[in-house]
């Protein structure tokens, strides 16, 4: 009988998710895992300026996935590709660069509003909407080439010898944002995102200080604006 019973309990914690508690006592579950897939523009902030009309507006794609900590907070993982370009705010100066950049970062994502759906025994559903903030770190493979130019840059595009002899390099990032989310199905959702990645080098554009002469100290940035998709796994 006593291994029967074992035998019984056995099953029944396999079948049912492991239930976990929050700070008022309640129950609720953290998973399913959820996928995510992206695609948008970058936005470059640097040495030639950070002015969206300036910008040579190009692809961001990413992939990642989250899976849920608590009521509130996520913990998650992406990959993404963002193409940058952009031509210098000073117009004496003349210069123009294009990018091709990898990234990987972990992130935590924290839900401003509830989610009674996640509790034990809820009748409840996902909210339709749901308002995000996030923030986390990873790293960064840049391969930028300059060039002299207001235009994007062509086959036929001469480009100035690169500052330093080891693109693509690699440097680390800090990416913080927001987003707002809407519930298309129970598994499917869409989401608006909009991040800036702080980074740890001032050659995201192959522009710093020694081929500007001094002019800035600072380290170069970017951001992404992206329409996502997010796929429950069941």
């Amino acid at each position: 009988m006593a291994g029967v019973c074992g035998s019984q309990t056995a099953q029944a914690q396999y079948h049912h998710p492991v239930r976990h508690y929050n700070r008022q006592g309640r129950a609720y579950f953290r998973g399913p895992l959820h996928v995510t897939l992206g695609v948008g523009t970058g936005l470059y902030n640097g040495d030639l300026g950070n002015s969206p009309g300036n910008n040579f507006l190009s692809p961001a794609l990413s992939l990642g996935v989250l899976y849920r900590l608590t009521p509130h907070l996520h913990v998650g993982t992406e990959f993404a590709y963002v193409a940058l370009g952009a031509r210098d705010k000073t117009k004496e100066r003349g210069l123009a660069f294009t990018s091709n950049n990898g990234l990987g970062a972990v992130f935590f994502r924290f839900d401003l509003l509830p989610d009674e759906s996640v509790f034990a025994a809820s009748q409840s559903t996902a909210p339709i909407f749901q308002v995000y903030v996030q923030g986390g770190a990873g790293l960064l493979l840049y391969d930028p080439q300059s060039y002299r130019g207001n235009a994007r840059s062509t086959k036929g595009t001469v480009f100035l010898a690169p500052e330093r002899n080891d693109y693509p390099a690699l440097a680390g990032l800090a990416p913080v944002g927001a987003g707002f989310s809407i519930r298309l199905t129970e598994q499917l959702r869409a989401n608006v995102e909009g991040n800036y990645y702080f980074t740890t080098t001032d050659q995201l554009d192959d522009v710093s200080n020694l081929r500007l002469g001094g002019a800035s100290a600072s380290k170069d940035g970017f951001g992404t604006l992206m329409l996502k998709v997010e796929y429950a796994l069941k």
